[in-house]
């Protein structure tokens, strides 16, 4: 079974979905999507042990207190997806890469754009820190709860942003 619990934070509303005791998705829910919270795709809405835990994780992180999770997850992607999602897991916490850092550290020198397309497909963002990767200049990049909430992230772990750019 799959299930679903929705919890607010200071990114705004978040789904966290558990299937298989793993951890599948971080939803960021926008008003639309709240209006329709109890028809997520085959989801039961229920509060297990598991989404207890990591909503318990991304409140310390949001508090401060938490820089590494420590949750079982489903990283299920194609493999270069895959890659890409280790690597960002690699991302120490008040740090950024670029998508060309990440490309250079799998071994894809070229693949800027397909960094981005996999970090675009990443499901459990914040655990998964895509927020971290950043454009070569130091631009945020998209990012799937918004460039606002990007931005809230990194400040979170004390990067400064300035007018949409790391400084």
């Amino acid at each position: 079974m799959k299930y679903i619990y929705y919890f607010n934070t200071v990114a705004g509303r978040i789904g966290i979905c558990e299937e298989n005791c793993l951890i599948t998705d971080i939803l960021f829910l926008d008003d639309e999507t709240c209006l329709n919270e109890n028809r997520i795709e085959g989801a039961i809405v229920k509060e297990t042990e598991l989404i207890n835990d990591a909503a318990n994780q991304l409140y310390d992180y949001f508090r401060g207190e938490r820089e590494v999770f420590d949750l079982p997850l489903s990283i299920n992607g194609t493999s270069f997806q895959n890659m890409v999602w280790r690597a960002l897991l690699e991302i120490p916490y008040g740090q950024t890469r670029s998508y060309k850092d990440i490309a250079v550290q799998i071994g894809k020198n070229k693949a800027c754009r397909a960094i981005g397309m996999a970090n675009n497909r990443n499901r459990i963002p914040i655990i998964i820190p895509c927020h971290r990767v950043i454009g070569s200049k130091g631009e945020l990049a998209g990012y799937a709860g918004g460039l606002k909430i990007k931005a809230t992230l990194l400040e979170l772990e004390g990067i400064n942003i300035v007018n949409g750019r790391v400084r």
